[in-house]
């Protein structure tokens, strides 16, 4: 499996710029009057880059008061002001967000903030079906699950609205999919009915109709969580949520397909930040959700979770942290919580480590290795780690991994000794 990419779930700016028809609406909410101005030159209407910055501003407060009324609607348990700016005459876009309303409200949002971020290219579609009169923008949603989320997180959403009756009209809510945040808008309450089932800190997504798998991978995961704790010497208090629904759309593109039938193409952890910028995190990192391959939900169990639930419990601590360090540490604690029961070993991956991939080490893994042999780069990764521990303890070896997060490799001499090359060479040698 190829290193999971990261979720920068949040802003990405885009150029106002424009080929269709656009008019200049000017506010329509918040004591303004509604009065929509279509401004022609001609026959050519007006692009997003001709209008005034006062329309500009008057539009965005007109379309940000209806989605404040909407995130107070989901806060409050009103479907039916969250309903009220859909375009009625649309059934399937009025189930649609009745649908999302059903969802939001079982995530127990502590905190819930829509916003306008950009205005879109035209979608000529889009103007054809709804006129000229079309604004078509990206929606940040920011948001805190309680008890999951230390501080808010961002995703992206792409809506139409249309003037109409003294208001702004939502007319569509898919146009845009394909130009949001590659994956940062794919979120669980996105697609069909969930259930939420809940164990301690952890909280498992599945589909309604899967009540049964929810509690399954909840045990699951609950006992992960205690693996973790067990060999990660540092705190954390054990909260996540795991994703583990059937759409194969759930987060697709953060999905990279492995070969084989094991734990490395069963979960991805997912990191989130405070938000993003021209596709790079802003902020720190909040915090982590677990993907799992919708294939596999079935069949997960507790050691298939643990090598994830590191990366959850590791990903606030920095970004600096070396690939080696962040995969080879994550199965450090898969493998000594395998070996945690007696009649459990992994002396089968530790020899084929030893015989297949340890006379290939010369240099520390690098994202270029796990691109290129990511069977070697795993095996060594977690050699490397198993021989720092065995060199520091756990407790020292948190305390260099939290070093390497947030100062690099540059940590490596000052907590170890060793440069990175002295490393390579003694795990090598390392008997395990």
């Amino acid at each position: 499996m190829k290193h999971p990419k990261r979720l920068f779930a949040g802003v990405a700016a885009l150029a106002l710029t424009a080929s269709g028809a656009v008019v200049a609406v000017r506010a329509l909410d918040g004591g303004v009057p509604a009065t929509a101005v279509l401004a022609k030159t001609g026959t050519a209407s007006k692009t997003p880059g001709e209008l005034s910055a006062a329309e500009q501003a008057a539009r965005k407060k007109a379309v940000d008061a209806v989605l404040a009324r909407r995130a107070a609607a989901v806060r409050k348990g009103d479907l039916k002001g969250f309903l009220a700016p859909v375009d009625p005459k649309q059934a399937e876009l009025v189930a649609r967000q009745r649908l999302l309303f059903t969802n939001l409200r079982k995530f127990g949002f502590a905190t819930l903030q829509y916003f306008t971020a950009d205005a879109f290219q035209d979608s000529p579609a889009l103007v054809e079906k709804f006129g000229m009169t079309a604004f078509s923008t990206r929606v940040m949603m920011r948001y805190q699950i309680g008890g999951l989320d230390p501080r808010p997180v961002q995703t992206d959403l792409g809506y139409t609205f249309v003037p109409r009756g003294g208001t702004w009209v939502l007319v569509d809510d898919t146009g845009f999919d394909e130009t949001l945040t590659e994956a940062g808008h794919r979120q669980p309450w996105d697609f069909e009915e969930v259930q939420l089932v809940r164990r301690g800190k952890v909280v498992v997504v599945v589909d309604k109709r899967e009540a049964a798998l929810g509690k399954k991978v909840a045990s699951a995961a609950d006992q992960a969580v205690k693996s973790v704790r067990r060999h990660w010497k540092r705190p954390w208090n054990g909260a996540v949520l795991v994703v583990a629904m059937p759409q194969v759309r759930v987060m697709s593109t953060l999905w990279t397909a492995g070969s084989g039938d094991g734990w490395t193409i069963a979960a991805k952890a997912v990191t989130l930040f405070e938000g993003e910028q021209m596709g790079k995190p802003v902020g720190r990192p909040i915090g982590s959700r677990i993907v799992v391959n919708p294939a596999l939900r079935k069949r997960l169990d507790k050691d298939l979770l643990v090598h994830e639930m590191t990366h959850v419990a590791t990903a606030t601590l920095g970004m600096n942290t070396p690939i080696w360090a962040v995969e080879g540490l994550a199965e450090y604690v898969r493998c000594r919580s395998i070996e945690d029961d007696p009649h459990w070993s992994v002396d089968p991956y530790r020899k084929r480590v030893r015989t297949a991939y340890l006379p290939k080490l010369k240099s520390l893994p690098s994202t270029a290795t796990f691109d290129g042999d990511a069977d070697l780069a795993y095996g060594t990764s977690w050699w490397i780690v198993e021989y720092l521990a065995d060199k520091l303890g756990e407790k020292k070896l948190a305390t260099l991994y939290a070093d390497l997060s947030t100062q690099g490799e540059s940590a490596l001499q000052k907590d170890t000794g060793l440069t990175p090359t002295q490393l390579a060479t003694a795990a090598k040698k390392f008997k395990g």
